[in-house]
C-alpha cells in the first residue's frame, strides 16, 4: 500500500538524515521525498511517499513522533488531501515536429520552458499519473532527460 506522510520538523541540521535512517532501518524504501521551509522559516515540511504494510508504517509513525526535532506527523491515509509533483522533460524534436509537442503540452497543461536547436523542455505539474502520462505521450519523440521533484502534499480545507 502507498502512504503519503507529512512531517513537520524543526529546521535544523541533521533532521533529514535521522528521519531517512529511521525508514531505512525498518526496511522501507522512500519512493519520494520533498523537503522545504513552511510559512515559518524555523519549521520545514517533509513529504515522504513509501509503500508498505499498514502495521509496520504505524510503528514508524510512532517512532517519528518520538524524535526530538519532529513537531507533527500526518499520514494522509484517511484524510482528503492534494498532492502535486513537478517534472522537467527534455524532448528531442526537430523544428518540424515542435507544433505537435506544443499540442501535447497544451492537453496536459504543461509549459514549454526552453527551446533549443534539437530539443524542447517541458514543465509538467500534477499527480504522478498525469506526469507519467505526459512522459508516455512524448516518449516516441525521444526523451533526452527527465528531472522530477518528489511529491508534495497538503490536507484539504481548514485542517
Amino acid at each position: 500500500m502507498r502512504h503519503t506522510i507529512s512531517v513537520l520538523v524543526e529546521n535544523k541540521f541533521g533532521v533529514l538524515a535521522r528521519i531517512s535512517t529511521l525508514f531505512a532501518a525498518r526496511g522501507f524504501n522512500i519512493d519520494s521525498l520533498a523537503v522545504g521551509e513552511t510559512e515559518d522559516p524555523a519549521i520545514s515540511r517533509m513529504t515522504i511517499v513509501v509503500k508498505g504494510d499498514d502495521s509496520i508504517l504505524e510503528q514508524v509513525t510512532k517512532q517519528l513522533n518520538k524524535l526530538v526535532d519532529v513537531i507533527k506527523v500526518n499520514d494522509f491515509k484517511d484524510i482528503d488531501y492534494v498532492e502535486r509533483g513537478l517534472a522537467l522533460v527534455k524532448i528531442s524534436v526537430p523544428k518540424s515536429g515542435r507544433a505537435e509537442i506544443f499540442k501535447i503540452a497544451g492537453v496536459f497543461r504543461a509549459r514549454i520552458v526552453d527551446v533549443s536547436q534539437g530539443s524542447l523542455t517541458a514543465e509538467v505539474t500534477g499527480g504522478e499519473d498525469k506526469i507519467e502520462s505526459f512522459i508516455e505521450a512524448v516518449a516516441s519523440y525521444g526523451i533526452k532527460e527527465v528531472c522530477r521533484t518528489g511529491i508534495i502534499a497538503m490536507s484539504r480545507g481548514n485542517k
